[in-house]
């Protein structure tokens, strides 16, 4: 693997504790009563979620394309997978601060984005595993 896909790969691992406190904040919402709307607590799920599920999914699309011998500019693609990870959770946290917000913000354009370069990402990923596999077979 690149080294600098490596730094990549180890700096995501450490997100995994930012991931964590956010599931303590989710955990506390449900247990203490904090203020926050219904609107509030549904998009505070889905963010956590989607940021540990993309953030699996970002190191497996990395370790997978080093593996099957991607071409090494292909292999930046997976970092776009990691991208979405912030992008995604990011539309869900933001739009929605503030006291008793009726309807998402501005920043739910951070979710929209990220599903964009997640869609980019995983198609440049799935087409160089094939690539990869097909070539592997002459």
């Amino acid at each position: 693997m690149d080294p600098i896909l490596t730094i990549v790969a180890g700096a995501t691992i450490l997100t995994v504790i930012g991931i964590m406190s956010g599931g303590t904040f989710l955990l506390r919402i449900a247990t203490r009563g904090l203020p926050f709307n219904g609107l509030q607590k549904s998009f505070f799920r889905a963010g956590h979620a989607h940021a540990g599920v993309l953030v699996i999914l970002g190191l497996v699309s990395l370790l997978l394309v080093s593996a099957v011998g991607v071409p090494m500019p292909w292999q930046w693609a997976s970092v776009g997978v990691l991208a979405s990870a912030l992008l995604i959770p990011g539309g869900f946290f933001l739009s929605v601060l503030g006291r008793d917000p009726q309807r998402p913000g501005r920043a739910i354009a951070l979710l929209w984005g990220g599903v964009v370069v997640l869609a980019a990402s995983l198609l440049a990923v799935g087409i160089g595993v094939i690539v990869a596999g097909v070539s592997a077979l002459s």
